[in-house]
């Protein structure tokens, strides 16, 4: 049961410098209530790193829910969600054993992969960006400084007359 990257790609956020998904969102993908998924964690806590898995903070879970990354009507929640890094997302595949668990691990951990290769590719794109822009500006300089050169006033020598001078004999 594969599950299309789109519907996984929208879970992922960035938190702390991390890329993670919530607790809550596994509800949809793994079909385990959030509970169920804690109390499995909780279980094999020893497995989960402060970088595989930490709570929010009360700061954090405010700003999530202001930004409506998490909908107010998120199930009554009294305590701060739990934010799984991807170590962690590739640890709960140990601890849910059930085959839809393993089939959603292997496309969120690809969805990972996928989303880590297009930040490199904007990354990528930014450099070359950047070096057009550099390269660029020296070679307009150029051209703006012809420009400046012909809109500043010239000062005018003055002008001989044309044509020929009659001499008058009287």
């Amino acid at each position: 049961m594969a599950l299309p990257i789109e519907r996984i790609l929208p879970s992922i956020l960035v938190l702390r410098g991390e890329k993670i998904i919530l607790d809550a969102d596994f509800t949809g993908l793994y079909g385990v209530e959030t509970r169920v998924l804690l109390q499995s964690v909780r279980r094999n806590i020893e497995r989960y790193l402060d970088d595989f898995m930490f709570q929010l903070s009360e700061a954090e879970w405010l700003d999530l829910r202001s930004q409506s990354m998490i909908p107010s009507s998120w199930g009554g929640r009294r305590t701060a969600p739990f934010a799984f890094t991807e170590q962690g997302v590739a640890m709960l595949s140990s601890v849910l054993r059930s085959d839809r668990a393993i089939a959603v691990n292997i496309e969120i951990m690809r969805a990972f992969v996928q989303l880590k290769r297009m930040l490199a590719t904007h990354a990528d794109l930014a450099r070359k960006i950047e070096s057009l822009e550099r390269k660029y500006d020296a070679q307009f300089r150029g051209v703006f400084d012809a420009i400046r050169e012909l809109m500043t006033p010239q000062v005018k020598a003055k002008k001989q007359p044309i044509g020929f001078k009659v001499k008058q004999h009287l």
